[in-house]
C-alpha cells in the first residue's frame, strides 16, 4: 500500500527509472546538440567581425558549418533515444495497467465501463509518453540550453541581458498561472474520450440488437453526442495551451524591441558593438527553442498528470491475488452456507438473506427458483467474485476466505450463463483454463460433450478460428464448448449456470448423461430453470426472495412445497 501513498512525481520516476540509462544518453546527445547550436552566434560574431576588419572569413564559416552538421546529427540520435524510450515507457506502463486491470475484483470492474478502460490503456498511456520524453527530458535539456543562452548573453552585454530577463520572467509567471487550467481540462477531455468509448462500446456489444431495433440513427446521435462532448473539451485544452505557447513568442518578440531600443541607444552612445548587438539578437531569438520546450515541457507535463490521475484510479483499486490457471484433481469436495447475508452494495437490499444450505461431495445438486431468488449469487460467492458480509461459507469443510485464492479457483469449474467463448481457435478455448491438457484429454472433453462431430465439420479441425465471441458457433454449441473448458480443469466442484438453456432437446438429453457421468466423480451443482434436467438430482434446493425454502428430491418436493410444484407443472412434470 506504500506505493498508492505516493506523490504524482515519484509515480512518474517509478516509470522513467528503468530507461534512466538511455534517458541519461538521450540527453547528453541532445546537450551536445544544443551546445553546437549555442556556438552559432558567436561565430556569426566572429564572421561579422572578420568581415569589419577585411580578414578572411573562411574559418568562421567552416566552424559554422561544423556546428550545424554536428549538431544535427548528435540532435537526430538523442531524438531517437527519446522516442524509442517513450515507446518502452508506453509498453511498460500499459503491461502495469493490463496486469491491474485483470486483477482486480470483478465488484469494482462490474462499476466500470469496457471502452473508458480501454481508453486509459491506449490514450492515457500514450499521453505519458508525452511527458516521460518531452516533457521532462526535453525539459532538463532546454534548462540547458537557456542556462548556455544567457551566459553568453551575459557575455555579450549585462544590461541588454537584464532587459531581456525582466520581460521573460514577468510573461513566464503569467504563463505559471496557467498550467492548473490545462491539466483540469486535459483530465477532462481524457474523461470525454473515455465515455466516447464506452458509450460506442455499448452500441458494439449489442450490434444485432440495434440492427433488429432500428436503432441505428439514434444510436449514432447518442456516439455523435459523446464525440461532440470530447471535441469541446478538447477545444478547452487546445485553448489554455494555445495562450500558454503564444507567451513564447510574446516574451521573445517583448523582448527584441527592448534589446533593440535599449541596444540602439548604446550602440549609438559607442559603449557596445554592433557585431556583439547582432550576436546579443541572435542568441536572444535562440532564447525561443529552449523557452518553447519549458513551455511545451510543462503543457505536457499536464497533459500526463492528468493522465497519471486516470491510471492511478485503476492502479488505486485494490487486486485479487494471483490466481494462475492450475490443474485441480483430487476427491470430490461438499459446500455448505451457514446464514449467509449479501447485498452487492451498503445501499441494496439483500440478495442472500440468511441463506444455509448443504452440498454433500460428490453427486448431483440443483439450484432453482423464480428469478431474482439469489441463484447465480451463490456461484459468485463460491468463485469469491464477491464476499459476503454475514454468515459461513465452507468448500471441503474449510472456510472459503482459508482458502488461497488459486488454489479455490483450480478445485472450481464454472459455466456461465452466457457461455462466453474467446476470439481464437477452438483448441485455444478449450484449453483456456487447462493450457497443459493433453491430446488425449482434449478429445475425451469433446467426446463427452458431443463436440467431436462439429471438430469433424469445421474446416481446420480443433485449430478452426471461431470469431468473436464465438460467432462461427451456434448457442449451443457456445454452451458445450464452455462445458468441455470446465470438464478439461478436472474440478472438485462443477458449477453449471443453466448449461442447457441453448440446447436442443436431443443435446439437452445428451448432456444430462454427461451431468450424471460427471457427477459420479465429482461434485456438480448446477442452477436451472428447466427441470427436466434436474429431476434425477440427488438434492434440489428450492430457493425464493434471497432465501432457501424447501430441500429434497424432485419426487418430495412435488409433494412437500407449493413453489416447486407451481415451477413443476407449469413444465409439465407434475400434475
Amino acid at each position: 500500500m506504500a506505493e498508492l501513498e505516493k506523490g504524482p512525481g515519484r509515480l512518474l520516476l517509478d516509470y522513467v527509472r528503468p530507461h534512466r540509462g538511455t534517458l541519461v544518453l538521450g540527453g547528453v546527445l541532445g546537450l551536445i546538440g544544443s551546445a553546437a547550436g549555442l556556438a552559432m552566434p558567436l561565430l556569426a560574431k566572429f564572421a561579422v567581425d572578420a568581415f569589419g576588419d577585411d580578414r578572411s572569413m573562411a574559418g568562421p564559416l567552416i566552424g559554422l558549418t561544423v556546428a550545424v552538421l554536428v549538431g544535427a546529427v548528435v540532435a537526430a540520435g538523442g531524438t531517437y533515444l527519446m522516442e524509442r524510450t517513450g515507446e518502452g515507457i508506453v509498453l511498460g506502463a500499459r503491461r502495469r495497467l493490463v496486469d491491474r486491470m485483470l486483477r482486480l475484483r470483478v465488484a469494482d470492474v462490474d462499476r466500470l465501463k469496457p471502452g473508458d478502460l480501454l481508453s486509459r490503456v491506449t490514450g492515457d498511456t500514450t499521453l505519458l509518453r508525452s511527458v516521460l520524453t518531452n516533457g521532462i527530458v526535453d525539459s532538463i535539456s532546454a534548462v540547458f540550453m537557456l542556462i548556455g543562452a544567457i551566459v553568453m548573453m551575459a557575455v555579450m552585454d549585462g544590461v541588454l541581458l537584464l532587459v531581456t530577463l525582466l520581460v521573460v520572467v514577468v510573461i513566464g509567471g503569467m504563463t505559471a498561472l496557467i498550467m492548473p487550467k490545462i491539466q483540469r481540462a486535459q483530465h477532462q477531455a481524457q474523461e470525454a474520450v473515455g465515455e466516447m468509448g464506452a458509450v460506442l462500446d455499448r452500441a458494439l456489444q449489442a450490434y444485432r440488437t440495434v440492427k433488429a431495433s432500428g436503432a441505428e440513427d439514434r444510436e449514432v446521435e447518442v456516439v455523435g453526442n459523446a464525440a461532440v462532448k470530447a471535441r469541446d473539451r478538447g477545444l478547452q485544452v487546445a485553448g489554455w495551451t494555445s495562450l500558454a505557447g503564444v507567451s513564447t513568442w510574446m516574451a521573445v518578440q517583448i523582448a527584441f524591441l527592448c534589446v533593440l531600443a535599449v541596444g540602439g541607444a548604446r550602440v549609438a552612445s559607442g559603449t557596445l558593438e554592433v557585431s556583439a548587438l547582432i550576436a546579443f539578437l541572435l542568441y536572444l531569438f535562440y532564447l525561443v527553442a529552449p523557452i518553447g520546450q519549458l513551455v511545451e515541457g510543462a503543457v505536457q507535463l499536464q497533459n500526463g498528470l492528468a493522465a497519471l490521475k486516470r491510471i492511478r484510479e485503476i492502479e488505486d483499486l485494490p487486486a485479487e491475488p494471483s490466481a494462475t490457471a492450475r490443474p485441480a484433481g483430487g476427491p470430490p469436495v461438499g459446500v455448505r452456507f451457514e446464514d449467509v447475508v449479501f447485498r452487492y452494495g451498503d445501499d441494496r437490499q439483500p440478495v442472500h438473506d440468511g441463506v444455509t444450505f448443504d452440498v454433500p461431495p460428490g453427486g448431483l445438486t440443483a439450484l432453482v427458483g423464480p428469478s431474482g431468488a439469489g441463484k447465480s449469487t451463490v456461484f459468485a460467492l463460491l468463485e469469491r467474485f464477491y464476499e459476503h458480509q454475514e454468515g459461513v461459507i465452507t468448500v471441503g469443510g474449510r472456510d472459503i476466505r482459508d482458502w488461497e485464492l488459486a488454489d479455490l479457483r483450480a478445485a472450481l469449474g464454472y459455466v456461465e450463463q452466457d457461455a462466453p467463448v474467446l476470439a481464437g481457435t477452438l483448441r485455444e478455448n478449450l484449453v483456456f483454463a487447462a493450457p497443459d491438457a493433453t491430446e488425449e484429454e482434449v478429445r475425451a472433453a469433446l467426446t463427452r460433450t458431443r463436440l467431436d462431430d462439429l471438430v469433424g465439420r469445421l474446416p481446420e479441425g480443433l485449430d478452426t478460428a471461431v470469431g468473436h465471441r464465438g460467432i462461427m458457433l451456434s448457442g449451443g454449441e457456445r454452451q458445450r464448448v464452455a462445458i468441455a473448458r470446465a470438464l478439461l480443469r478436472r474440478p472438485r466442484l462443477l458449477l453449471l449456470d443453466e448449461a442447457t438453456s441453448q440446447l436442443d432437446a436431443v443435446n439437452e438429453l445428451r448432456l444430462r448423461e454427461v451431468i450424471a457421468e460427471v457427477a459420479a466423480e465429482t461434485t456438480v451443482l448446477v442452477i436451472a430453470h428447466r427441470l427436466s434436467t434436474v429431476t434425477n438430482a440427488d438434492r434440489i434446493v428450492v430457493m425464493e426472495a434471497g432465501g432457501v425454502r424447501a430441500v429434497g428430491t424432485h419426487d418430495e418436493l412435488v409433494g412437500q412445497d407449493d413453489l416447486y410444484r407451481e415451477l413443476a407443472a407449469t413444465q409439465f412434470l407434475a400434475r
